[in-house]
């Protein structure tokens, strides 16, 4: 005999208890990758972004040029947050460069691409 208890007597969650449905940059992070992506536009390294909002990651790619797969990618894995870190800067050939939890620590690694030395 199996006990039925009535959905009444089941908690009631809210939407904010509701795990998200995908993961997304705040807008004070994307400021942080926006920041530093116009410095490169401006410097004429990058070209082109996309932004993807997955279940479990939020990508914010970087391109040379359109039509080529992504030179960097920003990745904010939730998941991770307590052990190796959420923000993640991915190579182009899938090699991290850099994690952890700290946004503009881990963009760094980008950022030494801008400093050259001057004739």
């Amino acid at each position: 005999m199996t006990m039925h208890t009535p959905p009444s007597a089941s908690p009631k969650i809210t939407p904010f208890e509701r795990a998200p449905e995908q993961v997304a940059f705040h807008r004070t992070e994307l400021s942080v990758i926006l920041s530093l992506y116009g410095r490169m536009v401006a410097a004429g390294e990058w070209r082109d972004y996309g932004i993807s909002c997955l279940r479990e990651v939020a990508v914010f790619s970087i391109f040379r040029r359109t039509a080529e797969m992504p030179l960097y990618r920003v990745e904010k894995r939730p998941k991770l947050r307590m052990k190796q870190g959420m923000y993640a800067v991915i190579g182009p050939n899938g090699q991290v460069l850099r994690r952890g939890q700290d946004l503009k620590a881990v963009l760094r690694v980008l950022e030494r691409k801008l400093i050259r030395a001057v004739d």
